[in-house]
Order: structure tokens, then sequence, then C-alpha cells
């Protein structure tokens, strides 16, 4: 009798514990969560030790799941990488590309790339997560990344895309008449501001620059929010000044329900990019991807 448990029992370990729950790992597994705790009883039982603690609401690794799934990880990644690098002698490229980005950057690359993408590459299957938080995208098994340049680790390779991003001052015309232009950043500070509350709770610090000089506002105001398509509608309802990129403020800017302040404050800085680790095999999918970013028109990528 072999007592060595197969791969997908291995694989599906390594998912829930990286998830910690039963049921977001089984709906990535296709599997009914159930049957996956059914999977993870016969690996412990195989393995003859206890590999996960199981409440009605959690699931957390023990000292052993904790060993196991660190020893694990490479191992399949390894094979990941393994495979993939074969794929080159494949006619098309298939598989699943795993994507990881804001919401604001899967709303571009939804726009410019993905159309373009899924046209050419048919037996790939793109999964796009849209996730607030700078994740580890290695751990959390995703092929690649998107943020803003700046934010993105100095250990990864990173393509930008769509060009130069400007974050704007931005308040309704009828705001403006009630209670005036701020002349300076240091005048938002007695202005009613919509406040931008990041992923990590932490209130985000309007950043502004002019000719050299540059100026980290916290701003003050009754009204915190975590949206940036919301905080642009509450401005354009007269609510107080909203700082957001400029992306999100042009629909209502060309319909005239904001207006732009402290315009030469706002010079443009590096925009998106997509990202991905260096010291490892790029995925055929993955490099299908970044060649249409790269293609004429859609979102001049380049690699750095």
């Amino acid at each position: 009798m072999n007592n060595k448990p197969d791969l997908t029992a291995l694989n599906a370990f390594v998912l829930v514990a990286t998830r910690r729950s039963f049921r977001q790992a089984a709906d990535e597994l296709g599997l009914s969560p159930s049957t996956l705790s059914h999977m993870l009883r016969t690996l412990e039982e195989k393995m003859g030790v206890r590999l996960l603690h199981r409440t009605t609401r959690s699931v957390s690794t023990t000292e052993a799941g904790e060993r196991l799934l660190r020893q694990l990880r490479p191992v399949l990644q390894g094979l990941d990488h393994a495979l993939s690098s074969v794929e080159q002698f494949r006619q098309q490229p298939a598989g699943t590309l795993r994507i990881n980005a804001s919401e604001g950057a899967a709303r571009q690359l939804l726009q410019q790339v993905v159309p373009i993408f899924l046209q050419r590459y048919p037996a790939i299957s793109l999964d796009l997560v849209t996730e607030g938080r700078l994740i580890d995208i290695v751990s959390e098994q995703f092929d690649a990344g998107v943020r803003l340049l700046e934010d993105i680790p100095q250990d990864m390779v990173a393509v930008p895309f769509g060009g130069e991003l400007r974050f704007i001052a931005v308040a309704s015309p009828a705001y403006v008449a009630r209670y005036g232009q701020p002349a300076t950043p240091d005048d938002l500070l007695r202005h009613q501001c919509i406040r931008f509350r990041l992923p990590s709770g932490k209130l985000y610090r309007w950043e502004f620059s002019r000719r050299g000089v540059e100026r980290h506002i916290e701003v003050k105001g009754a009204l915190m929010l975590d949206h940036l398509e919301l905080m642009a509608e509450t401005a354009a309802d007269g609510l107080g000044i909203a700082y957001m990129p400029d992306s999100v403020a042009l629909p209502w800017l060309r319909r005239g329900k904001l207006q732009q302040l402290l315009e030469e404050w706002s010079p443009p800085s590096p925009g998106l990019a997509l990202y991905y680790p260096g010291h490892r095999h790029v995925p055929a999918a993955l490099r299908a991807f970044i060649e249409v970013m790269k293609l004429p028109g859609v979102t001049a990528g380049r690699e750095e």
C-alpha cells in the first residue's frame, strides 16, 4: 500500500493553508468544501500527522502543517516553472494567467489590453483579481500584479503601461463659489476635504509639487471614503474638495460637475506598471500578455 500523498492533495493543502479558508480554496479548485475537507483529512491520515486546525469560522496550520507549507511552496512553484518552461513548444500558449490589480488598474487593463489579449490567445484563461492591498504575489500564487510604479518592490521586473498619471484636487463649481479656491496646498487646511482611506486603514496624504518644492498635506474633513468613484460623485455634490487620479475625475470635469484646483501644483508622475518576479521563468501566458501590452497604440509598455 502506497501511503505517499498525491500531488493534487498537496497542492490543495497549500491552497487551503494560504487562503485560510476551505470555501475559498474549494472555489478556486472547482470542488465542494466537503470534498476538499475529505481530501485533506485523507492526506493527514496518510501522513499520520495533523496539518490543520479547523473551527467553524477559521482554518490555521498546526506546527507540522506550517513546516510542511514552508517546504512545499518552493517545490510546487519549481514544478510549475518546469512545466511552464516547455510551453514555448506549443503552437499557442494555454492555461490560466492570474493577475492581481487594484480596481483602477484592472479597469484600465480591461479597456486597453484584455480584449486584444483574449482575441489573440483563446486558449488562455485570464483570472484578474482586484485587491486594494499591495500583496505578496508570489506567496499568493499570482503570476503578476499591477500597481503604481512607485509602489512596486525593487526586486520585481516592472513593465510600465498607460502613460503618466496625475493626481489632482477637484471641487464642484458650487463649492468654489461658496468657499473660494485654495491658492496653495497649505490653504487646503482651511477647507472641507473628502479624505481617502487606504486599504491598510491609513488616511492618504495629499501630495503636491511645483518647481522642486514638495508639499505633503494631512487635510481635514468630516467625510472619509475608500472608493474613488464615490469621492468624485460626492465632490460633484458640493460636499468638499477631493484628491484623485485625473482619469477618475475626467468625466466629471468634462460635464462641468467638477473643476480642477491647484493645477500648477499637480505635475504628472509615473503611472501604472505590471510586475512579476525576476528570478523565475516567465510563463508563456504572461509573456503573451506583456507582448500585447507592448503593441503600438495599446499602453506603450516597456520592461525596467
